[in-house]
């Protein structure tokens, strides 16, 4: 059976913790940003943890993570 290839979009948007945990970047801080709360900004800007029904899926994805 030939390894299991690396999904790169999802290498470059999920990284592991210490602790094992997957984190990733919340959305909305592309663009359109005018509109947009200072207070909400600044929140957009902390990793996020991915959602535990979508671990598996991740990690399916990024077969080293």
């Amino acid at each position: 059976m030939p390894k299991m290839k690396t999904h790169s979009g999802a290498a470059k948007r999920f990284k592991k913790t210490g602790s094992g945990k997957i984190v990733r970047q919340k959305a909305n801080k592309q663009h359109i940003l005018t509109k947009k709360r200072t207070k909400r900004k600044r929140g957009l800007r902390q990793d996020d943890l991915v959602a535990p029904a979508d671990v598996v899926r991740v990690k399916r994805m990024i077969p080293g993570l």
